[in-house]
């Protein structure tokens, strides 16, 4: 009997059924969530719960910061996932967890920026695609100001999402790597839907994709 494909017990985890119809003839497992951190956690865990898996995606569309100098059709790997919005605001000054001497794990100190698989860097190269945070906010950017202070807050962040840290803290919960990939569609800023390009953004999405099982397959 021959071997499956080492691809097969990869979950691939999307928010919407769009994104999905464009990655379910990849070798690989493919949820819809629905939207947002929570939605994309309890999903990945449902998921994982019922079938095991060696590396959980986040995959699909997003926006890119403006320092990212990435453009509609462009593709981003996460190197962390961050969710950005999670902490207090003291007036005009965000301040994360660990400066609230708080945690998103019970018993041990973790401010919710969660690392991606160490196969990260090879799937961005296989792929030309960027390598950087991957941001996760449960509010999308809509001003400028907001994702220039978001920029400042996080060095280098790449592109901004909905899903990414929910699935890689369920994925952490469950001893398995985790990734997060974007096609760029907008630039993160002012809602401006005419500047949205989301063909492009999904056929990016699925070259990020089809690297990360080519490199899952190489191992």
């Amino acid at each position: 009997m021959p071997r499956p494909s080492p691809t097969h017990d990869v979950l691939i985890v999307v928010a919407t059924s769009g994104e999905a119809d464009r990655l379910r003839d990849l070798p690989a497992r493919v949820i819809v969530s629905g939207v947002g951190p929570v939605a994309a956690a309890l999903a990945t865990t449902h998921a994982l719960m019922h079938a095991p898996a060696r590396l959980v995606i986040s995959a699909g569309i997003g926006g890119a910061y403006p320092g990212a100098h990435l453009h509609p059709g462009d593709l981003a790997v996460s190197s962390v996932m961050i969710q950005a919005d999670l902490g207090a605001w003291d007036d005009d000054t965000f301040l994360p967890l660990t400066g609230l001497g708080l945690s998103v794990l019970p018993h041990a100190p973790h401010d919710a920026t969660f690392p991606a698989w160490t196969g990260a860097g090879t799937v961005a190269d296989r792929a030309s695609a960027a390598l950087g945070p991957a941001l996760t906010l449960s509010g999308v950017t809509g001003s400028s100001a907001q994702a220039q202070a978001l920029e400042r807050r996080y060095p280098g962040a790449l592109c901004e999402g909905m899903e990414g840290a929910g699935i890689a803290h369920a994925a952490l919960l469950a001893g398995v790597p985790a990734l997060e990939i974007r096609g760029i569609s907008n630039p993160v800023g002012p809602r401006d839907r005419s500047a949205w390009r989301i063909p492009e953004a999904l056929a990016a999405t699925r070259r990020g994709v089809q690297a990360a099982l080519a490199v899952m397959g190489d191992g």
